[in-house]
């Protein structure tokens, strides 16, 4: 089905699952539909399965919106309770349409709660208490946690009694915008591959194409993906112990009650300590549209930045100077003379906090950010803070989900749940992006129950898909008029134009935000070129690494850090009286292509430079790290 076909079928207001296979544009059309209910007045309740499928789309947790919390039953007096508290009456009887994303991570105990509560406060024995359900997923992502020994079968929420109470229309789209054509490949793409997983008919010609990814070699960037946590903390923290440089801690805080802070914990993807050094690889986990930058995309520590805290209302600035991670502690602390003029001034408070450089270039700055659950009137009854950053090398196939990759290296030699590989192989857009490492005999099989209800959803998605074709334009109108006008909504066209000049309003001002923060990493590029020319101009005077870092106040490792980056920008760059003496070049190059050589992945940065510590074991602690550094500045191009 295509999306327009998709749409209408919404706008009638009938209860929808939304369905198709990853990067078939399912949160695209839901936001459209969204858009036109906004448009027209309808009150519409956007919220998602778990609180990180609720920031795509700008929602709440539906565990929260309902008011059922985290509990897997309620009992009369609990739905009295529930319905005695005003402000989350108001809010059920209100609404006339319910999103709910990612249904497939919805336990089916908790749309049968979802169902009841709305029924009980409506008053309205109706299907979910009378209002449209328009529920959202794909049942081949991985299933629900559900308690110790329950099966799939009582876990998936279409084998929930609200599911069948709904009698969901099925909209299952068929156009692909995730996945690119890959003609090269004899015609077999990725999404021939992944569709022939859905199916559960593989072809050998899929098996081979698959396995032929494991000499290919992948973007640099790529990100890792494995089935088990043991291999991605393995991976991330002998990657991290590699790095040189000054170690960063993150100290998590949290409030409130501490079963919901360990509800907070388990689906937001970072740790109550974070460990981070520049160098590192790391993962933005939450989105934010200021900075551009949503769950999953990826970058490099490049370094800290002191970052204003404001008057405890939330607000941060991130000031000029930055913060090499490699400085010591008492350059650490130095600003600008014009930053110290403001800080006796204003007595702002500064913390460090990682500045990422993004795999598109830009860089911005990861400040902390808070995860929360509320009760039904708003208030916060647990809170989890912590930079939205967790490391990179690798990450699990399950932490994977809802991410879109551009390269990626898998590992499924050691799949142990059914769907594992296809949520794998379904983040990427292409074969050319994949590093296939292994396979067992689970890596491509799919639930058999999800497969059984697929086939299902597929047929009656085609059936409406004809129904609704043999509708004529002036029905599927008055159609979707009817539903608004039941809905309390309005078809006056003024309000409907209002509307659209509303967002195209907020639109700009969101561009206007992302364009000052966009000017002020201008600056600090500025800034970092500027500090760049300063240490140029007293090389251009023979200084040595030692004279140049007194006069600038910065560590040696830091001006070395400089010299690199201009020798890289200019190589008649004027240092050779820099160069170590020729014992030590040989020696480090002697090392150099000894390393090269060997290929080992481990001696390699992410950027195809061999490693220091490499270097400096090959050398049997001989030469220390600065010598190595800076001879190998004369030694590579």
């Amino acid at each position: 089905m295509r999306q327009s076909s998709a749409l209408n079928i919404l706008k009638t207001g009938q209860n929808v699952f939304l369905t198709g296979s990853a990067g078939s544009g399912k949160t695209y059309t839901l936001n459209q539909y969204i858009d036109y209910l906004r448009a027209r007045r309808v009150p519409v309740a956007v919220t998602a399965s778990t609180g990180i499928a609720a920031t795509h789309m700008s929602g709440t947790t539906i565990h929260s919106w309902s008011g059922i919390g985290i509990k897997d039953e309620l009992t009369e007096r609990d739905l009295s309770n529930l319905s005695r508290k005003q402000f989350l009456a108001d809010r059920l009887k209100e609404t006339a349409v319910l999103i709910i994303d990612e249904i497939s991570m919805l336990h089916a105990k908790q749309l049968n709660l979802v169902n009841q509560v709305l029924k009980h406060v409506r008053k309205n024995d109706s299907a979910f208490g009378g209002i449209q359900v328009v529920v959202a997923g794909d049942f081949f992502q991985l299933p629900p946690i559900g308690s110790r020994g329950e099966s799939n079968r009582e876990k998936f929420a279409f084998m929930s009694e609200a599911w069948l109470d709904a009698k969901f229309h099925i909209c299952y789209l068929s156009e692909q915008h995730r996945q690119v054509s890959e003609a090269a490949n004899g015609g077999l793409d990725l999404d021939d591959i992944l569709n022939q997983i859905r199916r559960q008919e593989v072809t050998f010609e899929a098996i081979a194409a698959l396995e032929a990814t494991y000499d290919q070699d992948v973007d640099i960037k790529r990100t890792r993906l494995y089935t088990h946590n043991l291999n991605v903390n393995k991976i991330n923290d002998k990657e991290l112990a590699a790095l040189d440089g000054e170690m960063m801690r993150f100290e998590a805080t949290s409030t409130g009650d501490s079963k919901l802070v360990d509800t907070l914990k388990k689906t937001v993807r970072t740790q109550d300590e974070l460990t981070l050094k520049v160098g590192a690889k790391v993962m933005f986990i939450k989105n934010n549209t200021e900075l551009g930058v949503s769950n999953g995309t990826m970058g490099e520590l490049v370094g800290f930045a002191a970052v204003k805290i404001d008057d405890g209302k939330g607000n941060s600035e991130a000031l000029i100077e930055e913060v090499d991670a490699d400085d010591d502690a008492e350059t650490a602390k130095k600003t600008d003379t014009s930053d110290k003029q403001t800080a006796k001034t204003k007595k702002p408070t500064t913390q460090k906090m990682p500045v990422v450089r993004l795999n598109s270039g830009r860089e911005v700055v990861a400040e902390t950010e808070e995860w929360i659950i509320e009760d039904e009137t708003g208030e916060v009854l647990a809170s989890y803070s912590q930079v939205p950053l967790c490391l990179a090398w690798a990450i699990t196939i399950h932490k994977s989900q809802g991410m879109t990759l551009e390269a990626a290296e898998i590992d499924l030699s050691r799949t142990f749940e059914l769907g594992q590989g296809y949520v794998a192989l379904s983040r990427l857009k292409s074969l050319a992006g994949l590093q296939l490492l292994g396979m067992n005999e689970m890596s491509l099989q799919l639930d058999p129950l999800a497969r059984g209800a697929d086939k299902r959803f597929l047929a009656l998605s085609e059936e409406a898909d004809a129904n609704y074709a043999m509708l004529n334009e002036e029905s599927l109108t008055q159609s979707h008029d009817k539903f608004i006008l039941k809905s309390g909504g309005t078809l006056n066209q003024s309000v409907i134009d209002a509307y659209a000049a509303l967002q195209k309003k907020r639109r700009e001002q969101q561009q206007a935000k992302i364009d000052k923060k966009q000017k002020r990493r201008n600056q600090v590029a500025d800034k970092s070129q500027s500090t760049l020319l300063a240490t140029k101009t007293l090389l251009e005077e023979s200084l040595s690494i030692a004279e140049i870092s007194q006069a600038r106040q910065l560590s040696q490792s830091t001006i070395m850090r400089h010299i690199a980056e201009l020798k890289a920008q200019d190589p008649s760059l004027a240092c050779d009286h820099l160069r170590p003496d020729d014992e030590v070049m040989t020696a480090v190059g002697t090392a150099y292509i000894a390393i090269k050589v060997a290929n080992n992945p481990n001696d390699f940065n992410d950027d195809g430079s061999v490693k220091l510590r490499p270097i400096f074991e090959h050398l049997k602690q001989r030469i220390d790290y600065n010598t190595i550094r800076l001879a190998l500045i004369f030694i590579t191009p």
